[in-house]
């Protein structure tokens, strides 16, 4: 009897640590700046929970039972919290009002739960034996909860599931402990029912849990949405409107079918044409295989290593047909190499060199993405680049996120680097910035691979003139200690929505 009580400790700890992580997941993924949404939900989260704790002692009679209704409180709330929050998104103007009130709530109702637990469990223990089994499990209960999230529950069942799932977990140790404390209720076969019909909806939760966010994504989105996965770094939403399919990650836009080959020949062929006989290229982010497809155009390439975070964007644009046929199967052409990592580490333990290289990274709309615009993430890129070679960096656009902009040509400069910054116009986009940077003299090509839509050797000098609504301004350098970039970039878009 005293460990089937540990257990539930146990799971109550895990149970109510997930609620937490899946708030603050799903508000990095709809807000960005995961930094500050998990930092304001955290804090909110104990706070709420110190709360809970200082409520607890105005219970004092029939602690099993209010325990029993607290745990089925806590798996309605708490299970339901990531549906409720993609509902709230896609159909109000208030989803900061109900995260936050949602984190208040399940943090009070979590924070109420160990107290009543301790007291009841006074009688069956010494203090001091009591204090530390409690604790004991409650921490190990966080610590299975904060490794399955990141490695099994986002990636196989997403965050609505996941919640409803731990939901259930609660409203199973409330029915538990309907038999364990059962010579302590009164209304023993009251509490069995409630608990059966709290279980059975949260079992229908699960049952309607992708109509609820097939509902929530497609008030969301403009089109049609054929395509959803939560995956551990971030959120893959595929849009189609007739002939045009779309590609969001964390709710922005990354490109649209009918005119991403704009993007992609400007992203690549200014710099790829300048390196004469290139054999080696480096890719970092470009999962969609893209980028891939524009470089597999020049007959001296003999090997494209691309390095993508998230193995979920490379194995859908490896095996799904059309985007096959929209990045020309590169990803599984038999020089291209792809490898699933984070591009900071790899770098530093790599010691490759390559005659070309392509950033293309989200834009950087938190700190986790951030640290890739920096001096030091630079720094470390240069040493892979050949003496000849040149890398060009995807920079947001010059024109709606413009100190951003110039914040990563200052950066690219301050490690060294000649930078060539020039722009193209894309119709999904606007106006859309890149920086080719290097040791040497830039020079646009004479001549560009035959095949291109867009570019062509005569236009590509024009690319490198702002008119003047898009010429430098003043900008610091972003660094790994203060990433003003993050800054920049969160005001420019703020004023442009404004």
């Amino acid at each position: 009897m005293p460990f089937l009580l540990l257990v539930s400790v146990f799971l109550i700890a895990a149970c109510g640590l997930i609620y937490e992580l899946i708030a603050g997941t799903l508000a990095s993924y709809l807000l960005g700046d995961s930094v500050f949404q998990f930092s304001t939900i955290i804090g909110s989260y104990l706070f709420a929970m110190g709360v809970g704790s200082f409520l607890s002692k105005y219970i004092d009679r029939a602690l099993v039972a209010r325990f029993i209704y607290l745990e089925l409180m806590v798996g309605l709330v708490g299970g339901f919290s990531s549906s409720l929050l993609f509902l709230a998104f896609a159909y109000t103007e208030a989803f900061h009002l109900v995260l936050y009130l949602l984190v208040i709530l399940v943090g009070i109702l979590v924070g109420l739960e160990i107290p009543l637990l301790m007291r009841i469990l006074k009688e069956r223990f010494e203090f001091r034996d009591l204090v530390a089994h409690v604790l004991t499990f409650d921490y190990l209960g966080a610590l299975g909860a904060s490794l399955l999230f990141p490695i099994l529950l986002v990636p196989k069942l997403g965050l609505a599931r996941s919640a409803l799932l731990f939901g259930i977990i609660n409203a199973g140790v409330a029915l538990w402990s309907t038999f364990l404390f059962a010579d302590q209720l009164r209304r023993r076969v009251n509490l069995q029912i409630a608990c059966a019909l709290v279980l059975a909806a949260l079992l229908g939760g699960v049952g309607l849990a992708d109509r609820i966010s097939d509902a929530a994504d497609n008030n969301l989105y403009a089109d049609e949405v054929i395509f959803t996965r939560n995956t551990r770094y971030q959120r893959i939403v595929l849009t189609r409107w007739k002939d045009d399919v779309r590609l969001f990650l964390n709710s922005h836009l990354q490109f649209s079918s009918r005119d991403e080959y704009r993007y992609h020949e400007a992203l690549v062929h200014p710099g790829l044409a300048a390196v004469p006989g290139a054999r080696h290229v480096l890719v970092l982010g470009g999962g969609d295989g893209l980028a891939v497809r524009e470089i597999l155009k020049y007959p001296s390439i003999e090997s494209v290593t691309l390095v993508d975070l998230d193995s979920e964007m490379t194995r859908l644009f490896s095996t799904q047909p059309f985007l096959k046929r929209l990045n020309h199967g590169s990803l599984t052409d038999s020089r291209v190499h792809v490898i699933n990592a984070d591009a900071f580490p790899w770098l530093d333990t790599n010691a490759k060199m390559f005659d070309f290289v392509v950033v293309d990274f989200p834009d950087p709309t938190n700190y986790s993405l951030g640290k890739l615009y920096t001096t030091g993430f630079y720094r470390l890129l240069a040493r892979h680049v050949s003496r000849n070679g040149w890398l060009v960096v995807q920079s947001t656009s010059p024109m709606f996120a413009r100190q951003s902009y110039w914040c990563i040509v200052e950066t690219l400069k301050r490690v060294g680097l000649r930078t060539y910054p020039y722009h193209v116009y894309v119709p999904s986009f606007g106006e859309w910035g890149f920086v080719l940077a290097g040791t040497n003299s830039y020079e646009p090509p004479a001549a560009l691979p035959g095949g291109l839509r867009f570019l062509s050797a005569s236009n590509v000098a024009e690319l490198f003139h702002f008119p003047n609504d898009m010429t430098a301004v003043a900008a610091e350098a972003n660094r790994l200690n203060d990433q003003v970039l993050v800054r920049y970039y969160e005001r420019d878009w703020r004023a442009i929505a404004h």
